[in-house]
């Protein structure tokens, strides 16, 4: 009885067997069902499918204006085999896992939404390595305009939750993102799946006490922004939310009272004007030649300098973060460019709920090179802090 009961909750809801038959989704259900999700397949075979998945995103674009669509699971409709075991799934006519009919619909949804609409993006949640997810279809892509950076959504919270002590080991969680980061046009998501479901917000998976959370959140989303790639954060993280998110109740803008949280806040508008106006931070977020390393610390030391940069050595913005405790004083850099350097952003300032204690009021640029452009920076570190020089 009660399997007769499901069966008919199913039949009657969405557009499952719309007319009686497999109008919408695949007939054989080792494509048309799916494991993980307990929900059915589009067939995207079909013509009539395929106008009527195209129509609804060009709905959103049309009538609500949107800036984006963010396609999920990209990985399960990418492969026949996804979350199935042997004989459960059945290859394609080449022999491979790949489900061509899913492909060929993502590449017209794509082709069909940058045609038509100026200035918006479509963006691909796909956890596996398939190649050029985020790449035109004239260079073999899929034509996505972004893609999100999972792997470097989970190395930085899994990092982030370690107690500082034992951090110096997994520095690597860290610097292992540079290593893939211009593979894709990479968007860095924390989403709402990291704040549901048991996750815990975003302020409380950071260690310590309330001091130190928030200062280790101040730290994290300045990494974040400083990162390459497009950023997404979303709502409630900007402010520290305390709860879960729940789309049944409005978020916990009552915490605004607190200057801890009204401070978060500010750094996050801080940090997105200087994204929006510090061309190093975005021109070239999607290549290697935007970004270079200028000095990662010992697995004890754990600190990260690197730079940001344009075809404009003025533009360049030098980025130090320290991912312990203890603050950094004197550390000595070296840059090829000469100029008058000015600390432009410290995340561990009072008007962030910081302590202010270690700043860069002045900072000396010296040669070190009589025959080439070689100058030797010193700086220092708050700690939990990160820093921004121009």
């Amino acid at each position: 009885e009660d399997i007769r009961i499901s069966a008919a909750h199913e039949i009657a809801h969405g557009l499952f067997k719309f007319d009686g038959t497999h109008l919408y989704e695949y007939a054989d259900m080792r494509k048309g069902y799916h494991p993980d999700w307990k929900s059915y397949v589009f067939d995207y075979g079909k013509g009539e499918v395929k106008s009527f998945l195209i129509s609804s995103a060009r709905f959103w674009f049309e009538i609500f204006h949107i800036d984006a669509l963010r396609v999920d699971a990209v990985s399960s409709m990418l492969y026949l085999n996804y979350s199935r075991k042997e004989g459960e799934w059945e290859p394609n006519k080449f022999g491979g896992d790949g489900n061509l009919e899913a492909i060929e619909f993502i590449k017209d949804l794509n082709a069909a939404i940058y045609q038509d609409f100026n200035g918006v993006q479509m963006i691909a949640e796909e956890a596996t390595n398939y190649q050029w997810v985020a790449k035109p279809q004239y260079d073999g892509g899929l034509g996505f305009g972004m893609k999100w950076m999972m792997g470097w959504m989970n190395d930085t919270l899994r990092y982030f939750k370690y107690d500082p002590f034992f951090r110096g080991k997994e520095l690597s969680s860290i610097t292992f993102s540079i290593m893939y980061a211009f593979n894709e046009n990479y968007m860095l998501p924390f989403s709402h799946d990291e704040v549901v479901h048991g996750k815990s917000p975003l302020l409380y998976k950071m260690q310590g006490d309330i001091w130190q959370k928030f200062a280790n959140l101040r730290m994290l989303y300045t990494y974040m922004f400083t990162h390459p790639g497009a950023k997404l954060l979303f709502m409630g993280c900007e402010f520290g939310q305390t709860s879960e998110w729940n789309y049944k109740t409005a978020l916990d803008w009552h915490l605004l009272q607190y200057d801890s949280h009204k401070h978060l806040q500010t750094m996050v508008k801080d940090l997105n004007h200087l994204y929006t106006t510090e061309k190093a931070l975005y021109y070239k977020q999607f290549s290697g030649e935007g970004f270079e390393w200028i000095k990662i610390g010992s697995a004890e030391e754990s600190f990260l300098i690197f730079q940001r940069k344009t075809d404009d050595a003025a533009d360049t913005i030098i980025i130090g973060i320290n991912l312990t405790a203890q603050p950094k004083h004197n550390i000595k850099i070296n840059i090829d460019v000469h100029k008058q350097w000015k600390e432009i952003f410290n995340s561990d300032v009072k008007k962030y709920w910081g302590t202010e204690n270690v700043t860069n009021p002045n900072i000396a640029c010296k040669s070190i090179d009589n025959e080439q452009p070689k100058y030797e920076l010193n700086i220092h570190l708050p700690p939990y802090g990160a820093i921004m020089l121009k």
